[in-house]
């Protein structure tokens, strides 16, 4: 496996080797960070062509895109031959990723019922968690197959998206997005069907009352950047951003050069960042448990308050114990996991589920595959921009890249506090209604005689 190291990142093997001489740059390359981050560029593409998609085709036909792309990409990244092969799959990847997380999420939120739509809408983010812990574990198992273990650790990628084309078939269609397609009657039957009983006439008239003016909207991009649904489109375009700003995916698809970067060996290392996908995943289980009971603010604001502490006190050890041709003493090595973990404890329970479910339950139909592309694109646009730079930040601000998170985290928290209003309960026909009711944001509105149609819909 080192071998095909040197064969496709060369110049930071070579670095590598010179680790001694600054543990915080030895593996800062433009490289190894483009094959990172193309993924989230290509996904960031992906998303805008997904909204017109799953707009007029349904949410099931983004989901078997995605699913289609993501199998072409491992294939592909199992069998390269050159870094050009590795980065064309990883850019298929991006794209499944970017077809995927556009329409998963409507898709749970339109299915589940109010009262568990965010449990279950959350159970997205569980299945990356899950995604992220087992793909750790892949390589920790693969990592001593000489020259074809990277190769079956990229190929297994091809399981999940296996996974997601055959659900995307076998699963039927939102009855949302069918009644928005004129099919009403089979929209009713699957809205019955899911709900397990025929009484559905008020959510069934929401919904024939929310599709009538959203195919009355040509132009849902246009349509978003109105007054009204300013709110929401702040929402779809913070919401994301904080969310990859709170530094967990540096953290987390960083980790064995983070971890090797303060003093870890290579099996440690890899150990230490199983160890983190393992407490997201398990985090998750908190969000899904208490979010239709604390409702949304409590957790974003609580995980948000431990994140702080737990980045400051990781780079106060680092800046007065790490340094220089100096590693950390074992105890510090693992006083840096566990906080790290707690660290990762708090966003799984708060910013991870939650950076999707909000934006994905607040837009009225007529915007919401726009605006759930918006928020993909955002997600991603900053996942590419950390994934890139992160590497030369860490190099730069060695011990400050914890307290440069860690101020993102304060803003993000504040935020939530002051503009974000509580979701929990609220039919998503009706979300409308909370916007009029918020200290900000009614003055942002339009006044009440523009939007009596839409409020007699919503209600």
């Amino acid at each position: 496996m080192i071998l095909e190291f040197q064969k496709f990142f060369h110049d930071v093997y070579l670095k590598k080797k010179h680790a001694h001489e600054n543990n915080y740059c030895k593996y800062d390359n433009q490289g190894l960070a483009a094959f990172t981050s193309s993924l989230y560029l290509a996904g960031l593409v992906a998303s805008f062509v997904a909204s017109p998609v799953t707009r007029d085709y349904g949410r099931r036909a983004s989901i078997i895109c995605g699913g289609i792309s993501f199998l072409l990409g491992a294939a592909l990244n199992a069998a390269a031959a050159n870094l050009a092969m590795l980065l064309t799959g990883r850019i298929l990847l991006g794209v499944g990723i970017g077809f995927g997380n556009q329409a998963v999420p409507l898709y749970l939120s339109e299915m589940a019922p109010t009262h568990l739509r965010g449990g279950l809408n959350m159970m997205f983010q569980l299945a990356t968690t899950l995604g992220i812990f087992t793909a750790n574990m892949i390589n920790y198992g693969t990592q001593k197959l000489e020259t074809w273990g990277w190769r079956l650790s990229l190929g297994l990628a091809a399981a999940p998206a296996l996974m997601m084309t055959v659900g995307g078939i076998l699963l039927p269609e939102t009855p949302n997005s069918l009644i928005e397609r004129g099919k009403k009657v089979e929209g009713r039957r699957v809205l019955e069907k899911i709900r397990g009983t025929k009484e559905v006439n008020a959510e069934y008239q929401d919904m024939v009352d929310a599709s009538e003016l959203a195919n009355s909207i040509k132009h849902p991009f246009r349509n978003i950047l109105e007054r009204r649904n300013r709110p929401q489109l702040v929402m779809a375009i913070f919401m994301p951003m904080f969310q990859i700003l709170t530094g967990i995916n540096s953290i987390l698809f960083y980790a064995p050069v983070l971890f090797q970067s303060m003093g870890f060996k290579g099996d440690a290392s890899l150990y230490s960042s199983a160890m983190t996908g393992a407490v997201l995943a398990s985090s998750t289980l908190i969000s899904i448990a208490t979010v239709d009971k604390l409702g949304r603010r409590a957790l974003l604001i609580s995980g948000g308050i431990q994140m702080i502490t737990c980045q400051v006190i990781v780079s106060i050890i680092l800046g007065l114990k790490f340094g220089p041709n100096q590693e950390l003493s074992k105890s510090f090595s693992i006083l840096v996991v566990v906080v790290i973990c707690l660290f990762v404890l708090a966003f799984g329970w708060s910013w991870g589920p939650l950076g999707w479910t909000v934006p994905s339950e607040i837009f009225p139909l007529e915007t919401r595959s726009a605006g759930q592309s918006i928020t993909v694109a955002v997600n991603l646009f900053f996942t590419f921009v950390i994934a890139q730079i992160f590497l030369t930040l860490l190099c730069s601000f060695k011990f400050g890249i914890f307290l440069f998170f860690a101020g993102w985290v304060t803003i993000m928290t504040i935020f939530v506090y002051f503009f974000l209003p509580e979701t929990k309960g609220v039919p998503i026909e009706e979300m409308i209604l909370l916007w009029r009711k918020h200290w900000f944001w009614k003055r942002i509105m339009p006044v009440v005689e523009e939007t009596n149609n839409q409020q007699s819909i919503s209600t």
